[in-house]
Formats: structure tokens, C-alpha cells, sequence
């Protein structure tokens, strides 16, 4: 019985009589060369850096050897001497029609091929000169397979110039014949290729496909799913590598065993019918070396060659996908806060500028960073924030900024490791607070990122908007989703330029796009806060408005809540846009949803920031519907001040009474200003302790309590009763709704019985049942308001006049605003003025409180 030899390097034998014929070696110091004149050695190869210009592969030309390919992988799981034996088997057919096959089978540290042919046609030979006759003219190659590697012998059957070798093979059978050879496993990965032929008339057989036959060692087809880096079929022992790309010619794998280098140790060309399954190409590669990165080198007449990273890898390092795992994480019992959509008072921030300056006082490494984000938890309930909008966190290109990625799975690095994020989340969580995140998919870098891989199927055109609706990109999107929520626990997305989302495959706008509808109802984001924005990063004017399908489950940023209330507030604008927006937008979202899906924002990361929209309104910023006050940029002016100020209340109290969820933005509550521009600067922590920061914050916190507290008004899932609203001029007369000259709006809230109130998912606190009156004086006139009567036995107080000198613009107490002369059962119908630009908020209570 023949008896593989256990002796280091590669050997060959040909089982005739029983015995080996031949044994032969690798040279140690040169595998993957050329060069005839290498220097032979003993040793066995190992992959180092200094080894690392040998292993640098070029395309294989020759790899196309697969016919009508059909592995099967079985792993037999035997004790026999504590060893597992993993077998990987191939077929092939000639022209004539003989069945080809090869098995490899890993043996403790040695890998063993057994070649068989059957039903073999040889011209020129008797019946039984067939198969003695037959001889594998073969070599090993990893990178070209028309430069095979030196073998490290002496023999008359190797050609040395080739570095093939000619072995003959055995008779096993009357219809088959075999041969075997064995190699080190320290020499994989690499291919084996070889041809028959027929010593006695030079006839050489190959594949039906006039190639030679090709089989891997050391690695193994693979499976074309899940894409991305996945555990091998051996699970720990192996990497399984899966990489979508439908037009290029060939896929290098490139492996890397040094984060320091820049060079790969190691690149395998994969075998197009091999590794590949569709449009995916795979490889399963043992772990038998530590390579610490990858990528991949797509090869085509029309791309360039450069490496490019998995775009399903989970871990970066240098722009390459990292083999190593996520570092483990305890969670503990962190929970979502899982708060109502309706209930949610929004921050969004940018987590390098939310506490990158120097008057945040924190350590340098903790400044700017996701944990810096977290050490200001108290500033943020201080706003009474109960959900934070972080500004894009994917890994982005820093010439492009955030909304530009490059990557969708992984963290910028800048803010830290990924398991800095989920403290993060984690401390938000426990404070009650909510984690949203903008996603931007729909557009890229303009270089990395998908780029190199296959433009046609992951871009739509040059501006690098990325084809979201083709069938692989919209899982690479879900893929992403489900990431981030089961990974970092987001609780929702915001996503940008999200009218994108509804664009074909040819760039034709889809109705019933199938990635919105895919998300929707995706089982694993079920319960997270869906937001469309269709803000694009390419086009720094105000979103265009788009008609969003939404399946009830979509919110939406909301544009004409914008426009419409800066119209106003500026003196512009018709009424019944106010109406509607502080309504909760009914226009929009009377489809099925309600106000509660209304993301009602005033000022936003690009564009002015809400102290520059009352400072000014030059014709660069026409398309920001701003206002300067009377005098454009900073001034000493006092009356030009104290408008401002009070403009600054003014949009901050509409937007906290209007029916929708609120969205502040970094800095506004201490003032930021980019001086016009729409860049933003990192927030001054210094600027909170101004008096416009004390009185700013404290007004904000006092809104939302005031939200929190008349819940049953402010925070509904549905929209308000047309009866229990009543609309006013400032005569109690009907308002002129589309008169443009008409500057002021009131309104009267009728509280419904506490029986009605089931739009509130919580019920509202004290006090409960007691009616709002609101109005809004856009003029630069005094109004005098009469005030709805009440019954016998109640009276208004105010809440807020936003035209009132600090501290006593807002009051929780209120002051009562109307005298106690009673007429039968009724009260004294009571005057109110309001002053020029102004809002106040009143509210009725019980005389004898």
C-alpha cells in the first residue's frame, strides 16, 4: 500500500508497484518568482515582511482552467489520531468527454491530491497501453499561471525552464487511472494546474474550455454568501471572503500580514469558474498564516487597478478591511428608551464640533469623540432632550466632510473606537435619551468608497450617486441598517438626500421604490425611527420637496415647516402656511401617519444658524428666507439687538408649540454664528454662561416642559379636533387667510375632556383641561388682542410674551392676565397688547387655584 511521505516541502508520487517514484522541494526563499537563477534552500516558506516583493501577485491569464465546475465540499470529522481531515473535491471533462477528478485532502499540517481519470480516449494506444501512457504535465502558480514556481530537485521528467514536471499515472481500475501528490500545508495557498498528455504522439488533453485544469490548495472555493468577510466552512479555521463585482474580468484577493505596510503579502487571482458564483466572486483561505488586512484588485480594460476595500467589511484599518473581529462589549441591561415618536424633543450635533473646543474642558483624547459626546449627557437634559441626531458617523472622506463616505459598516475613526460609541449609546440610554443617526446613502466620496469595484452597478452617473434601488446595493443598505442596530443599539435614521431613494436603476422616478419598501417592513429595524430628509449635500440651498412614500412607518423632515415659518416670522408669507404648519402639517401627513411624524426643524447644520437668520439677508443668502433686522452682520445698535432677540424667541416658541417633533440644532441655544456663512463652527462652551446662553437655555427647558406637560395639545399621534380649535384676527374676527398684508394670528386651544383624550399615549399632567390661547404678531405694530371670555370661575395667566425684557419673557407660575369683575357668569372680555414681533402663550385656570 503506498504511504504519503511526511517530509517537509512538496513531493510527488506516482503510486506504481506500490511505491514512490519521484520526491521533489519548493526552493525556501522564492515562491512566487520567475527568476530561473533562485536560490534553492531547505527551509520552509513563511510569509514575512521581508519576504513581502515575492508574494506581490500578478493577473493570471491562464487561471480560466475550470470546465462545467462542480465542488463539493464535505468535512469528515474523524478520530483518527485526534486529526480532522478536511476533503475538497473537483470535476472536470475533457473534449473527448473523460471525467476528470481531483480530491484535496488536508492532513494534519500536509495537504495529499489524488487525480483520477476515467473513461479515457487515447488515439495511438492499444487497450492496455492506455493508461500507462498517460502522463500530468503540471506546476503551481499563485499569482500567473503562465509562470509556475521553481521546484526544488533533481529529475530528468522537470522541465527547467517551464518548472513543469511530467509524472505518469497509474492504473487503479479497468476504467481509471491515478496519481498522487503531496505538499507542505506551510506552502499554501497556491494553485495546481496541469494538462494530460500522451508520451507516445505528443497528444495533449485540456479542458472542454482549452485550458489547463486548475485546483486550488490551501484554500477553497468558498460561498458566495453572506457578502463580506464570514467565518470559512471549518468555522474558526478559515476566512470565507465574498465580493460582489458582475463586469470585472478577474478579482485579486490581497492579504496583508503587516498594518505597516503598505505592499500585500500575499494576492491570489481568483478562478473566475472556481470562485465565482453569479456575479460573486469567493474564497475560503485557512488561517494558516496571520494576515491582519484585505482587500480586493478588480481587473478590467476600463478600471484601474488600484485595491479597494470590502465594502461589507465590518472592521477598517488604512482603508482595508480588517481580519480582526469587533473588540466584545458588555451591554449589560441596556435597554432603548423606546420613546413614542410623538414625545421626542430632538438634538442634532455634530460629534467633533459638539466638544472639540477647548472650553468644553475635557481631556484632548476625550475631546471631540463619541465619549465626549457623552461626558455633556447633562447639558443635553438640561435642554430636556430626550434624542440625540449625530451628524453622518460613517467613515468619511475629510476632504468631503461627513455626508461625503466612503464606507457604511465601520465609525470614523477621528471619534473614536467602536466600542467608545457604544458606551455612548449605552449612557444615553440609561439617561433616557435616544440615538439617531444621519445615513447617507445615496451618494459617495469621489473616490474610495464603491469606486473601482463596478461603476455600473453601484453608481447611477459621475456625481457619484450611488444606484440604491439595483438589487445589491439595496441589501448592501439593509445590511448596514441591521448592523447598526443590532451592533451599536441606534435606536433610528435619519436619511439624507433621501428623494434619492426613490430613484430607478436607469434614473427614473419610482412610485413604489423597493429599498424604502424593504426597510419598512425589514423585521430587524421593526420599532426604529425611520426619517427621510431630502436635504442633498450637493446642493446647500433649502431641500426641494418630494412626495415620500412612506408605508405609515416613514417620518419626514420637514421642509415647509421651514420655509413657512421663517416666511412669517420675517414679515412675509400668507397666513394659512402658519396655520398649517403649527398644526402639524396636515397637507403632508394627513396620508395615514399624523403630525407626530412631522421633524419640524428652524435652522440645520448647513445653511445659517439661527442667530445669523436674524442678522443677515444679503442676496448669498436670498435662498434663506432670513431677516437682518434692519441692519446686515454684527452692530451695537439696541433697538436692532433687541429685535433679534426677540425674532430668536419668537421661531424657538413656534416651534415647540407646533404639533411635530423638534429639531435644535448645535449651538443655537447659546448663539452660534458663522458670520453668513454656512459652515459651522464647534460649539463654545464659554457661550452658555452669556446672558443670552442662560436665558436661551433656561426658555428652551421651559418649552419643553410645557410640551411634556400639555402632552394631551402639543405631543399628539393625531392630529387636533376642528372643533375644539377657534382661529382669530386681532378682533376675534375670521383671519385673511391668503391676504400677504396680514401679519398677525391667534388661536384658541379647547382642551378635550379627559374621556377624548386618547391621542396622548401618556396622559397629560397638571393642570388638566384647561383651554391655550396663542398668538403671533409678525407686524412691526402693537395688536391689541381681546382675549376669548371664559365662565364664571376662571381666568387666563400668561406663560409667555416674547416681547418682555428677560427673565420675565416666561414664567412657569404665569401672571394672570384678566380682572376678577364678573357680569352674571360671565368674565370681563380683557384687551392684551401685543408688541411689534412678538408671541405669547396663555393659559386658563381655576379662580380660586
Amino acid at each position: 500500500m503506498a504511504v504519503w511521505s511526511l517530509s517537509p516541502g512538496i513531493r510527488s508520487c506516482c503510486l506504481l508497484n506500490d511505491g514512490i517514484t519521484e520526491t521533489w522541494r519548493f526552493p525556501s526563499t522564492c515562491f512566487s518568482t520567475c527568476n530561473n537563477n533562485t536560490k534553492r534552500g531547505s527551509k520552509t516558506l513563511r510569509v514575512t515582511s521581508a519576504l513581502q516583493s515575492y508574494y506581490r501577485l500578478s493577473k493570471i491569464r491562464a487561471s480560466k482552467t475550470s470546465t462545467e465546475l462542480k465542488e463539493e465540499v464535505s468535512t469528515r470529522s474523524s478520530q483518527v489520531d485526534d486529526l480532522k481531515k478536511v476533503t475538497t473535491s473537483y470535476s472536470f471533462r475533457t473534449k473527448s468527454g473523460a471525467l476528470v477528478k481531483v480530491k484535496v485532502e488536508k492532513k494534519r499540517d500536509k495537504y495529499s491530491i489524488m487525480v483520477y481519470v476515467s473513461s479515457l480516449e487515447l488515439s495511438g494506444c492499444d487497450d492496455d497501453d492506455k493508461s500507462s501512457s498517460l502522463v500530468m504535465v503540471w506546476g503551481v502558480y499563485r499569482s500567473d499561471s503562465s509562470c509556475f514556481l521553481p521546484l526544488d530537485f533533481e529529475s530528468s521528467s522537470q522541465d527547467t525552464q517551464t518548472h513543469t514536471t511530467e509524472t505518469p499515472f497509474v492504473k487503479s481500475s479497468s476504467s481509471e487511472s491515478k496519481l498522487g501528490l503531496e505538499f507542505d500545508g506551510k506552502e499554501s495557498p497556491f494553485y495546481l494546474s496541469f494538462r494530460l498528455k500522451n508520451p507516445n504522439n505528443g497528444l495533449e488533453m485540456l479542458t472542454h474550455r482549452d485550458t489547463n485544469f486548475c485546483v486550488p490548495v490551501g484554500f477553497t472555493a468558498g460561498r458566495p454568501l453572506p457578502l463580506g468577510l464570514s467565518s470559512g466552512p471549518d468555522d474558526d479555521n478559515s476566512w470565507n471572503f465574498a465580493f460582489f463585482s458582475r463586469n470585472a474580468k478577474s478579482v485579486v484577493l490581497c492579504l496583508y500580514d503587516d498594518t505597516t505596510t503598505d505592499k500585500p503579502a500575499l494576492e491570489l487571482d481568483l478562478d473566475p469558474y472556481i470562485n465565482r458564483t453569479g456575479d460573486v466572486w469567493h474564497a475560503s483561505v485557512e488561517k494558516t498564516w496571520e494576515f491582519v488586512r484585505y482587500g480586493y484588485r478588480c481587473l478590467s480594460e476600463e478600471e484601474a487597478e488600484d485595491i479597494v476595500l470590502d465594502p461589507y467589511a465590518r472592521v477598517i484599518e488604512k482603508f482595508l478591511g480588517s481580519l480582526s473581529k469587533n473588540p466584545c462589549f458588555d451591554w449589560g441591561r441596556d435597554v432603548s428608551p423606546n420613546i413614542p415618536l410623538e414625545k421626542l424633543i430632538v438634538y442634532r450635533l455634530n460629534v467633533k464640533g459638539f466638544t472639540q473646543h477647548k472650553s468644553s474642558k475635557l481631556p484632548t483624547n476625550i475631546a471631540g469623540t463619541f465619549t465626549g459626546v457623552a461626558e455633556k449627557v447633562n447639558h443635553l437634559k438640561t435642554l430636556g432632550t430626550n434624542a440625540v441626531l449625530l451628524e453622518p458617523i460613517f467613515s468619511f472622506s475629510e476632504q468631503n466632510g461627513p455626508y461625503f463616505p466612503f464606507h457604511f459598516f465601520s465609525p470614523m475613526d477621528m471619534y473614536g473606537p467602536s466600542n467608545s460609541m457604544k458606551e455612548m449609546v449605552k449612557r444615553l440610554h440609561s439617561e433616557g435619551i435616544e440615538v439617531l443617526l444621519e445615513v447617507v446613502f445615496t451618494h459617495t466620496a469621489d473616490s474610495g468608497a464603491l469606486h473601482g469595484i463596478d461603476e455600473s452597478c453601484y453608481y447611477l452617473d459621475s456625481k457619484s450617486y450611488v444606484n440604491c434601488n439595483f438589487p445589491v446595493v439595496q441589501e448592501l443598505v439593509l445590511e448596514s441598517l441591521r448592523y447598526w442596530v443590532t451592533e451599536f443599539h441606534v435606536d433610528g435614521f435619519c436619511f439624507i438626500n433621501a428623494s434619492s431613494l426613490l430613484r430607478g436603476v436607469h434614473g427614473e422616478h419610482l412610485s413604489r421604490p423597493p429599498l424604502v419598501e424593504a426597510i419598512s417592513f425589514d423585521p430587524l429595524l421593526a420599532g426604529r425611527k425611520l426619517i427621510a430628509d431630502c436635504w442633498d449635500p450637493h446642493d446647500m440651498k433649502m431641500p426641494k420637496e418630494v412626495r415620500f412614500p412612506h408605508w405609515k412607518r416613514w417620518a419626514e423632515v420637514n421642509t415647509r415647516y421651514c420655509r413657512n415659518v421663517r416666511n412669517f416670522v420675517r414679515g412675509r408669507g400668507v397666513l394659512s402656511d402658519l396655520a398649517t404648519r403649527i398644526c402639524g402639517s396636515g397637507d403632508v401627513f394627513t396620508d395615514g401617519r399624523g403630525p407626530a411624524f412631522s421633524f419640524n426643524y428652524i435652522s440645520r447644520n448647513s445653511g445659517l444658524s439661527l442667530v445669523d437668520l436674524v442678522s443677515f439677508s444679503g442676496p448669498e443668502v436670498a435662498s434663506e428666507l432670513s431677516w437682518n433686522c434692519g441692519e446686515e452682520g454684527a452692530t451695537n445698535k439696541s433697538a436692532v439687538l433687541q429685535t433679534r432677540l426677540k425674532q430668536i424667541r419668537n421661531f424657538l416658541f413656534i416651534q415647540y408649540i407646533s404639533l411635530g417633533v423638534p429639531v435644535l440644532n448645535m449651538g443655537d441655544e447659546c448663539g452660534v454664528s458663522t458670520r453668513g456663512l454656512t459652515s459651522r463652527k464647534p460649539f463654545d462652551w464659554n457661550m452658555l454662561a452669556s446672558a443670552f446662553g442662560v436665558q436661551i437655555t433656561q426658555f428652551i427647558s421651559f418649552m419643553t416642559s410645557v410640551r411634556g406637560r400639555r402632552s394631551d395639545v402639543f405631543q399628539r399621534r393625531n392630529f387636533l379636533k376642528p372643533e375644539n380649535i377657534f382661529w382669530y384676527a386681532n378682533d376675534q374676527t375670521t383671519p385673511k387667510w391668503e391676504d400677504p398684508a396680514s401679519k398677525f394670528l391667534a388661536l384658541e386651544i379647547k382642551a378635550e375632556r379627559e374621556e377624548e383624550t386618547t391621542a396622548s399615549l401618556v396622559e397629560p399632567t397638571e393642570p388638566k383641561n384647561n383651554d391655550l390661547f396663542i398668538g403671533f404678531n409678525a407686524s412691526d405694530q402693537p395688536e391689541n388682542v381681546i382675549l376669548p371670555p371664559l365662565p364664571k370661575g376662571s381666568k387666563w395667566r400668561r406663560l409667555v410674551d416674547t416681547a418682555l425684557p428677560s427673565p420675565g419673557f416666561f414664567s412657569v407660575e404665569g401672571e394672570t392676565v384678566v380682572a376678577e369683575e364678573e357680569e352674571e357668569e360671565m368674565n370681563q372680555p380683557v384687551m392684551y397688547e401685543m408688541k411689534p414681533y412678538s408671541c405669547t402663550l396663555f393659559e386658563t385656570i381655576n379662580a380660586t387655584a
